[in-house]
């Protein structure tokens, strides 16, 4: 049983179970008001591209991930929230679109990058409605999902022979899970549906007739997660805005005692996973 404690939106408990056979840890059962776990003020919506010129350069580590692949064509992001990433991969020569759930981040997105935007929660519709792509990326997005296998099924159908499938997601095999548990920050329920390992991942690829490439739980994205699960799980404990912010310099300083730990390969807080369809 475990609760909203990054957020704090109710006092409701969760029901975690994990699959005795892959170790699949997931809600049960879904609320039927999972959106009421995603307010207004979820997103800071800007108001002009400033705020992408001056942050797309954090997600150059992506890029470069991706480039070791595919440098060039077709990409999509689903779930971009404002799109840091689409905008460095746009100005990195790539013909970037995106899926997106909000409202507000599509409108951003559509009028302000000028990156293609569907503006949809049902990402398996909005996939079947689009070109193939080169490649596909969902950052953090596929342990939001209610049925991530079938979603995953329908990435493999659109991307294009040879195209790439790149993940991240939260780590259950991490070491920080083990040591903090139910208030770990990445459990973040209800919003995290499925807490999924990486080899559960890479069997459910294999069946779509998408290859593991590469795979890692040090790149600059998990030690970043590494930071924040330390710094949130103290910062959770206090209500008071500034007890919260001296916790999460607590937490800060914990997170560098702790890198021997969590930069372990294979018990980082994240992995990233990149995948290859077959080519025709």
């Amino acid at each position: 049983m475990t609760q909203d404690y990054n957020r704090r939106i109710g006092d409701e408990h969760f029901r975690h179970y994990r699959c005795t056979q892959c170790s699949l840890l997931f809600i049960h059962p879904v609320p039927d008001d999972l959106g009421r776990y995603y307010p207004n003020d979820y997103y800071y919506v800007p108001e002009s591209i400033d705020f992408l010129d001056k942050n797309h350069g954090q997600e150059k580590y992506k890029i470069d991930i991706i480039r070791r692949f595919k440098t060039s064509g077709r990409l999509l992001e689903i779930g971009p929230s404002l799109g840091t990433f689409s905008y460095a991969a746009k100005l990195a020569g790539f013909e970037a679109n995106a899926i997106e759930m909000s409202t507000e981040c599509s409108q951003y997105l559509n009028n302000v990058a000028h990156i293609p935007t569907v503006n949809t929660a049902d990402t398996d519709a909005a996939l079947l409605s689009l070109e193939p792509f080169d490649v596909i990326a969902l950052w953090h997005v596929i342990e939001h999902l209610v049925d991530p296998w079938k979603t995953m099924d329908h990435i493999a159908r659109s991307l294009k022979p040879d195209g790439i499938f790149i993940l991240a997601a939260p780590n259950p095999e991490a070491f920080q899970f083990k040591v903090i548990g139910k208030r770990w920050p990445h459990v973040d329920a209800p919003r995290h549906l499925y807490l999924i390992p990486k080899e559960v991942l890479v069997e459910r690829a294999r069946m779509y007739g998408l290859t593991l490439e590469s795979a890692t739980t040090d790149d600059e994205g998990a030690r970043g997660w590494n930071t924040f699960g330390w710094e949130y799980w103290l910062g959770n404990f206090m209500r008071d805005p500034k007890r919260k912010a001296f916790m999460h310099g607590i937490g800060k300083k914990l997170a560098r005692l702790m890198r021997r730990w969590d930069q372990k390969e294979g018990r980082g807080s994240a992995y990233t996973l990149v995948f290859r369809k077959a080519g025709s």
